[in-house]
């Protein structure tokens, strides 16, 4: 694909440019948003209610741990001095408690909308895919998916649930890369937070694996299609932050490693949400690390204080989509085209008759 076509592709689906990292944004944009998220109540959840309550935006936690969630809440609003941060329990895997949330969080809303959505709920674990929990069964047992129905299913109802309540956000605009953040506070914004198990595969976690590909597909698939309700996507992609989720067994897989830090995550979802031009990008999230570009534009892992380099915990995944996307792909797209240019008018004739006559049941 050409850079003029990626170009033109990019402003049909209104996708901005690439994120400059080291360009500054102002978290006090948030202020006056009103932001639900799931899975708030610890980890780096927290770390983002806490962010944005601080820098004035109203925040309602949907959490199964009813403890975490109600402290937090009082921990904010006694600090903030107002009712910044609302508690509201909810299972994500189930849709009716979903569907609650969604409807409380637009009661507690000072202007009776939501800017933001954050499916961020999530868990690891033990995955039984490979090992089933008893192997001397005369059958195997129905296994206990619950890392994909919280991974996977539960963004599904969030997704779905914030796609309805979005464009229904009272004075809010069709997102744009000519917004102004700072001056309209009203929103239409989904934050998907993936994984980078949602880039790569992941050793001994086939099942959160696959939700996390799962997320990135979803992302990848909505972004494309933001001109049909104004609605802009992001989405985070954590490496192993320190936090609970990441098990001792996963600690010691990367041992020797560096884990990422709460505050780098809390930083990235911060500017997705405050920055209202950043629409269908995406930001892995690792530890802080000093690197160096060579001339052939790879990034190198360097000393501290080598000469050009610089320090960040963040980089763009999918960032040039519609210009780098696999040889095979793209190739196998542009033959698909050619094939519909070549059968015309005639052939598309031929296949609306056969898909009205399935439609009947009179082909088969």
């Amino acid at each position: 694909m050409s850079s003029t076509t990626g170009q033109q592709l990019q402003a049909a689906i209104r996708q901005s440019p690439p994120i400059d990292v080291t360009a500054p944004y102002e978290p006090a944009w948030v202020k006056d948003k009103v932001i639900l998220i799931t899975g708030g109540a610890g980890g780096f959840g927290a770390g983002f209610v806490r962010q944005w309550a601080r820098n004035g935006a109203t925040v309602v936690v949907g959490d199964i741990d009813v403890q975490k969630g109600d402290a937090l809440a009082r921990e904010m609003q006694k600090e903030t001095g107002r009712q910044s941060v609302h508690f509201v329990h909810c299972d994500v895997t189930d849709w009716q408690s979903q569907v609650n949330l969604f409807k409380d969080a637009v009661k507690l809303s000072p202007h009776g909308g939501l800017d933001t959505v954050v499916a961020n709920a999530g868990i690891a674990g033990p995955d039984f895919v490979q090992k089933p929990r008893d192997m001397s069964a005369a059958e195997p047992p129905k296994p206990n998916f619950k890392i994909n129905e919280i991974n996977w299913n539960g963004v599904l109802y969030t997704t779905h649930l914030a796609y309805y309540w979005l464009p229904r956000n009272p004075g809010s605009k069709a997102c744009s890369t000519e917004s102004e953040p700072g001056k309209q506070s009203r929103d239409r914004h989904l934050l998907l937070v993936g994984s980078i198990a949602g880039l790569a595969p992941i050793a001994v976690q086939p099942q959160y694996g696959a939700a996390k590909h799962a997320v990135t597909g979803l992302f990848r698939s909505l972004r494309m299609s933001t001109h049909l309700d104004g609605v802009r996507v992001n989405m985070l992609c954590p490496y192993f932050i320190d936090t609970a989720i990441v098990t001792p067994a996963a600690r010691a897989l990367v041992a020797g490693g560096a884990l990422g830090r709460t505050e780098d995550v809390v930083d990235a979802g911060t500017r997705f949400v405050a920055d209202s031009r950043i629409l269908g990008r995406s930001l892995v999230v690792g530890p802080k690390i000093h690197v160096k570009q060579d001339e052939d534009g790879q990034w190198q892992y360097v000393k501290r204080g080598t000469e050009g380099s610089r320090e960040t915990a963040l980089w763009e995944p999918c960032a040039d989509d519609w210009e780098d996307t696999e040889a095979f792909n793209r190739g196998f797209v542009r033959i698909l085209n050619a094939v519909q240019t070549a059968r015309g008018w005639t052939g598309w004739a031929v296949d609306i008759a056969k898909a009205a006559g399935n439609a009947l049941g009179l082909v088969r």
